[in-house]
């Protein structure tokens, strides 16, 4: 009888536990370096994962404006909050996250994405290799960049093309050396621009008129947040304008063999419920890769740009202009 005793207990012990557990509520620090449809996408895609596994989180969302300073700020702030999680959406956002929990030597979990190079950031040492408390899923897919330039180089033969973008954003250095990288052995050449803010990205593209065929815009936070201006130089001069992801694309860029940035949100929140119930860390996760990449073309931009469409193009899915 007394044995039976100590099992009820301990049953009873556990269904507490397990009550009390489903009960918990989480406080999640978002971090995002500026407000653009993409980063945008991937945090809704983020809280759809942590709300469809039926957790109780807070989300406390911070928008760096595009200010580095800003971006240390809330790391900061999240690390004395001491706040269950940071999800930080950009590289200049994991990284202020990264330095924040060092120097406080804080063991907070940080999940990223919309990360487009997390070894070469200095994020992780290498993709199935995650950091102490640092793990995410990566918004370049590993074919992207050479899929583009081959792209390029077959409909656009000889073709000098024009790259604007901020050197003092890592992710940009990295795929501009991947890009010229892909280019070796092609038709194709290329015109460099660089900026230091938002305000210069169409005086750049402007000086780039006379010398290019083709613009090619990667996911450089700096110059995507004042596109605009530069699909308007690509309309008014017939130069086709190349992007990186499908939401520029809605503002006018032509072409971009992209990913569903809700879709790396949501893969990055599946991650972190795993690791907010206990089940995993960060370091049991590898870093991961979009699931999928495809052809994206917008139509209206094509005509705008004077592309003369090809049929080849018939299957790629089409995105329509905002």
């Amino acid at each position: 009888m007394r044995k039976w005793l100590i099992s009820g207990i301990a049953i009873v012990s556990l269904l507490i536990t397990a009550a009390c557990g489903s009960d918990a509520t989480y406080t999640v620090g978002a971090t995002q370096i500026l407000e653009h449809p993409s980063l945008d996408a991937a945090y809704e895609g983020f809280k759809a994962a942590l709300e469809d596994a039926e957790l109780d989180v807070e989300f406390d969302y911070q928008n760096a404006q595009n200010d580095q300073n800003n971006v240390n700020t809330i790391s900061t702030n999240f690390v004395n909050d001491d706040v269950d999680l940071i999800f930080a959406n950009s590289t200049p956002s994991a990284l202020g996250a990264l330095a924040a929990t060092e120097k406080a030597e804080a063991d907070i979990p940080i999940l990223f994405t919309s990360v487009t190079d997390a070894v070469e950031s200095d994020l992780v040492t290498a993709m199935d290799e995650p950091g102490d408390n640092i793990t995410g899923v990566v918004d370049q897919h590993p074919d992207a960049i050479a899929k583009t330039i081959e792209f390029i180089d077959t409909y656009f033969s000889g073709a000098t093309v024009g790259l604007v973008y901020n050197a003092g954003e890592q992710n940009s250095v990295s795929q501009i050396n991947a890009i010229k990288e892909a280019g070796d052995g092609t038709s194709l050449s290329f015109e460099e621009r660089t900026v230091g803010n938002s305000s210069e990205v169409q005086q750049a593209t402007n000086s780039l008129v006379s010398d290019v065929d083709v613009f090619y815009i990667i996911t450089d936070n700096t110059v995507v947040s004042a596109l605009d201006s530069v699909v308007g130089v690509a309309n008014d001069q017939d130069i086709p304008l190349i992007v990186a992801e499908p939401d520029s694309l809605k503002k006018g860029g032509f072409a971009t063999f992209g990913i569903d940035y809700y879709t790396i949100g949501y893969r990055t929140g599946e991650m972190a419920v795993d690791i907010l119930q206990g089940d995993k860390t960060t370091k049991d996760i590898p870093v991961e890769y979009p699931s999928g990449m495809e052809l994206f073309i917008n139509k209206e931009a094509a005509e705008a740009q004077g592309i003369e469409w090809n049929a080849d193009w018939d299957d790629a899915k089409t995105v329509d202009s905002e």
